[in-house]
């Protein structure tokens, strides 16, 4: 009955209502968007601080849905819609826009995309070379672009079971030793947590199996993006649906060490996003400068006239400390 209930939710909330008015309602090609800076006095407890955050509008009909996003340098950012699109952004110093690139994603077959075959809702860039990783709920795949984002380069399925369409690959992770970690949104309904996969080298190539297990997010609702942090661990990102406030933005740390076949593992809250800002957050990037860690959100609006495309910015400080080497079992 509990998953009934989030279902009816989800579905009210989110989804295609006879009642919901989205922003569109003819195509403009636009390339250009604003950043406009919210009002907030901030959070300064530790270890999660707001720092600062926009709201995103463009007059683009493919501006915004966004369920992914990537910090590709200093005031540059890659975002991407799960509605097959993708937005790069760059920032002035200030927190103005000065450069927008709004394009299409491209398709296994040359032909637009329909919702259920671009429906991306992570992504992982590599550092060095800038190729890009998407997964793709509904059709479980996950595929690595070219750095111009229009070619695909490799793509491979998940392995059985399936996950299914609406509760599949949600959050992706490439740490820096080359392993990737998928989690899923809401897959199985197995006792232990929600299913997640660990692949020990590209995932989007054929290889190996991946390690499947399961996570715990201990009340703190779903899944909905995940990134690496310096020291190796992983950052997660829970919505809890509810009624006042609606969205409940949960954050944690997981330890990939904790990674065993058919295991569980379980992470540490270190904050949430400040009830003022409650919004349906599902992309979520990791940067360093000058050895302090920031974290920066992104909010999906659903193209909803109701919802906003918002950006925040937190430093990270004061993190619980990292177990010792050795302490726990290494994934196998």
């Amino acid at each position: 009955m509990r998953r009934l209930i989030a279902a009816a939710l989800i579905f009210l909330t989110l989804g295609p209502v006879p009642c919901a008015t989205v922003r569109f309602a003819d195509v403009d090609l636009s390339q250009r968007a604003e950043a406009r800076p919210l009002r907030f006095a901030g959070d300064t407890s530790a270890p999660m601080r707001f720092v600062r955050g926009w709201r995103l509008d463009s007059p683009n009909s493919r501006f915004g849905g966004f369920s992914a996003l990537a910090h590709t340098g200093p005031g540059r950012f890659l975002l991407v819609g799960d509605n097959g699109h993708w937005t790069r952004l760059t920032f002035d110093t200030r927190g103005a826009v000065l450069s927008t690139r709004i394009g299409a994603l491209p398709t296994s077959d040359g032909r637009p995309a329909r919702k259920t075959m671009a429906d991306v809702e992570a992504l992982a860039v590599d550092p060095k070379g800038g190729a890009v990783w998407l997964a793709l709920e509904g059709i479980n795949q996950v595929w690595r672009l070219d750095v111009g984002l229009g070619r695909i380069e490799s793509r491979r399925r998940l392995p059985p079971p399936r996950w299914p369409t609406n509760r599949g690959p949600e959050a992706m992770v490439r740490l820096a030793d080359g392993r990737t970690i998928l989690f899923s949104e809401d897959a199985d309904d197995d006792p232990r947590g929600r299913e997640a996969l660990l692949y020990a080298s590209d995932p989007a190539v054929p290889g190996p199996a991946p390690l499947r297990f399961f996570y715990d997010a201990d009340g703190r609702g779903l899944v909905s993006d995940a990134a690496p942090l310096p020291d190796g661990r992983i950052l997660l990102v829970h919505r809890r649906l509810g009624f006042d406030p609606l969205f409940t933005t949960i954050v944690s740390v997981l330890d990939p060490a904790d990674i065993v076949r058919d295991g569980v593992v379980r992470s540490r809250t270190i904050g949430r996003v400040p009830r003022p800002l409650a919004e349906n957050y599902e992309g979520a990037a990791v940067s360093v400068k000058r050895d302090r860690t920031w974290l920066w959100l992104v909010s999906d609006d659903n193209f909803n006239v109701w919802q906003r495309s918002l950006l925040l910015q937190f430093e990270l400080v004061d993190l619980p400390p990292k177990r010792a080497p050795g302490s726990k079992k290494a994934a196998r």
